[in-house]
């Protein structure tokens, strides 16, 4: 099971999103729901990304939204302070 971790940033990005977008709320909530089970179940097309976001990954909320992140290991972040 995954643990989500957000940032100060992305709550004040969600927040002005989910102002602009009300009628995805329900669906990023079921997505989240999923994400925390499967982080690579089919239905949200879990991908590496390139370039500047090289260690990013995206999920879709649906066929516009995407939702990018990266995976943080705990153990590692320990160990690294």
């Amino acid at each position: 099971m995954i643990e989500l971790i957000w940032d100060e940033k992305f709550k004040r990005l969600f927040k002005k999103w989910n102002q602009k977008h009300p009628e995805l709320k329900e669906q990023f909530r079921s997505k989240m729901e999923l994400f925390v089970i499967d982080p690579f179940h089919p239905s949200l097309k879990t991908h590496s990304l390139s370039g500047t976001l090289k260690s990013s990954w995206a999920i879709r909320i649906n066929y516009e939204q995407r939702l990018i992140f990266r995976f943080v290991d705990k153990e590692k972040k320990k160990e690294s302070c």
